[in-house]
């Protein structure tokens, strides 16, 4: 038996994005989410499949990865195959060798599910943990209310005030009407959805997008923001609680969302909104 890997092309995203929502658990690791993979399909279906690395044994899906960035890979297991042997080998030596398609060249960084086996691998390998992430988790069944906005589906009609407050929350943020609407497309979105929160004056002054990984899974908020111009006044807590129930409604078992530990008002922000936080993460890094 031996492990292959593949890139999927188009018509093989669907099954994978089951297939991450199936690997998703409360008691399962941190890993990559099917709403990590919807959005990045705002760059488009080609270049979603193009990021997308599976590896395989006989036919059997053992791990998905996705390039979030030519530099970083990230990594979901399913949950037999954590501390499998042959696949922690497979996929620690094709991170280490650029000819083989899953890494570039010099530093580059892998995240993978702190208690699978390859983070030995790179451990003795030389490479380094990163600077932690904080993973929080709201458990979806109080707290919910919140009062500081009124809350919005975006459609199609009304994506531009999405993508608008995105970029006013985000510097250097590139998600355009163009982008949104490329993401609303996505296998993964039919099981989303874009938030926005009107102050009393009307304005959207927060947004958020929300990805169910089927009923009874954790669902992801990825991503969270709130306009530059509007902070410090609880609009953050406020659409983080609407995130929660709207995947509440889409019969999430929980909200989860991930952010540096640095950002402490970000932490903050979302233990206010009633997340609570869970053990850090770190990617693994190999120096240039």
């Amino acid at each position: 038996m031996t492990i292959s890997l593949r890139t999927p092309g188009v018509d093989g995203l669907a099954p994978l994005v089951a297939q991450l929502g199936e690997w998703q658990s409360e008691d399962g690791p941190v890993q990559l989410h099917p709403g990590d993979l919807g959005w990045f399909w705002r760059f488009g279906v080609d270049r979603a499949a193009d990021a997308v690395r599976v590896w395989e044994r006989d036919g059997e899906l053992l791990a998905i990865g996705m390039l979030d960035e030519p530099d970083l890979l990230r990594v979901a297991y399913s949950p037999d195959a954590l501390q499998d042997e042959e696949l922690s080998q497979r996929i620690f030596d094709d991170c280490r060798d650029p000819e083989r398609g899953v890494l570039i060249e010099g530093k580059v960084y892998v995240e993978a599910p702190m208690d699978a086996l390859v983070q030995e691998l790179f451990a003795k390998d030389g490479w380094i943990q990163d600077d932690p992430w904080q993973p929080l988790r709201h458990l979806l069944t109080d707290g919910l209310e919140q009062s500081a906005l009124t809350i919005e589906v975006i459609g199609p009609e009304t994506a531009s005030e999405r993508t608008a407050v995105q970029r006013a929350s985000f510097d250097g943020s590139t998600f355009t009407d163009e982008r949104w609407h490329a993401m609303a497309a996505g296998t993964a979105y039919a099981s989303a959805r874009c938030l926005v929160g009107r102050d009393e004056q009307g304005t959207v002054v927060a947004g958020v997008t929300v990805w169910s990984a089927g009923a009874g899974k954790p669902g992801l908020l990825e991503p969270m923001g709130v306009h530059r111009d509007h902070r410090g006044r609880g609009y953050g807590e406020a659409i983080s609680r609407a995130a929660a129930a709207a995947l509440r409604d889409l019969g999430a078992s929980t909200a989860f969302v991930n952010t540096p530990s640095f950002n402490i008002g970000a932490v903050a922000t979302y233990q206010a909104a009633g997340f609570e936080p869970l053990a850090e993460v770190r990617d693994q890094y190999r120096p240039a």
